[in-house]
């Protein structure tokens, strides 16, 4: 198998639309700021960011480096609305991912002026272990900041939401100290064994994180208000991938969700029982479709578990690339709009944990709405 035939299993149907999907053009697309969309819940929004180092293993990727250090995004509610809107990357950071993943004509800096709705450093609200916690995994070369216009909505609900850069897998991720950590693994990833790999690292991360924010001695000071007995994992692409291995290793993680990640190359050790989505694009992510390990994950799925297919999607539909897209004029191959489906990602997120978090009844899960025509489930079970 070729790399781009490699990539394209594991991305989905559009795996080359974040590398080739705006034309020379798209940066006189727009005149005005790249924006996220306006969460959709009660409360405020506050954001804060997280260096935490794993000192029980050296890093996965980069055998030099001692110790796996991650940085991590932590939003949450909030009824504090003053100060500084957090900042979606810096300058920095979008050059080089701009440089290294999108190669195309845009103003280098432009992920860094993206117009967020959480706060910086805004103080937490909350009782005491009240929070359900729901842990963010990126796509394979994407920055922990892809999910935030999902992870600004949870949190506006009443969840504490932490994204994770999975370090070297990406293109930038800086540390306090300044040091800025590229994509390393883009050297070796066409090799077949690499992808079940970096699932059972993402799945590592995972754990590593909660540890961090859950035991005595929290790296986040709302880490009190999470409520332990209420965590789920949902991701994108390779982060949705390694939402199964994620599950099966680490019991505190009740519900996950894998969004249009293709997890061939990796055989679960053992059923998963807990419940479980599987949210893709119709044209790659049906039942009997062209990625046929999804049929085998579902096959090994013991628990309560749906199969939820979205019409006129594309692989970026279910991140900010989505978004952007939209608002520079770009067509990367979806019907659906970039903002429609920012808010079908957002609901369908939701009501997944809305339902095994906080045991709320979500019809949608189950049957068609006539308000998400898109949305089709294609299977049930549990």
């Amino acid at each position: 198998m070729t790399h781009l035939s490699r990539r394209s299993l594991i991305l989905g149907s559009a795996a080359v639309a974040s590398a080739a999907l705006l034309p020379a053009t798209a940066a006189s697309a727009t005149s005005s700021p790249l924006h996220l969309l306006r969460p959709t819940g009660p409360y405020a929004v506050g954001a804060t960011a997280r260096y935490v180092r794993d000192t029980s293993r050296p890093d996965p990727w980069v055998p030099s480096v001692p110790a796996r250090e991650l940085m991590i995004t932590i939003w949450y509610p909030t009824h504090d609305r003053r100060g500084s809107r957090w900042q979606y990357m810096t300058a920095e950071e979008s050059r080089l991912f701009i440089e290294g993943k999108l190669n195309f004509d845009l103003p280098k800096d432009i992920l860094s002026t993206v117009r967020t709705f959480a706060y910086a450093e805004a103080k937490p609200m909350g009782r005491p272990r009240s929070l359900p916690l729901v842990v963010l995994s990126p796509g394979y070369t994407q920055p922990r900041n892809s999910l935030s216009a999902l992870a600004e909505d949870l949190a506006s609900h009443g969840y504490v939401v932490v994204a994770i850069d999975h370090t070297y897998e990406t293109y930038a991720v800086t540390f306090p100290d300044g040091r800025v950590a590229g994509c390393d693994t883009c050297a070796f990833d066409d090799d077949r064994t690499f992808f079940a790999r970096l699932y059972e690292v993402r799945a590592a991360d995972v754990s590593f994180v909660l540890d961090q924010l859950l035991g005595a001695q929290p790296v986040w000071s709302g880490g009190h208000l999470i409520d332990p007995s209420r965590i789920g994992m949902s991701g994108h692409s390779a982060g949705g991938a390694s939402a199964i291995p994620a599950i099966l290793g680490d019991r505190r993680i009740r519900a996950g969700i894998n969004m249009d990640g293709s997890s061939t190359g990796y055989t679960p050790p053992a059923p998963v029982t807990r419940p479980f989505l599987l949210l893709g694009t119709q044209s790659f992510h049906s039942p009997n479709g062209p990625d046929a390990s999804w049929q085998l994950d579902w096959d090994l799925m013991a628990g309560w578990k749906r199969w939820i297919t979205v019409a006129g999607t594309e692989h970026a539909s279910f991140n900010d690339l989505a978004l952007f897209g939209e608002q520079l004029g770009i067509d990367f191959g979806a019907t659906t709009t970039g903002t429609r489906s920012t808010q079908i990602t957002r609901r369908l997120n939701r009501a997944m944990f809305d339902r095994h978090l906080r045991h709320r009844p979500e019809p949608l899960l189950d049957r068609a709405d006539p308000r998400y025509p898109e949305i089709t489930v294609a299977a049930t079970g549990g």
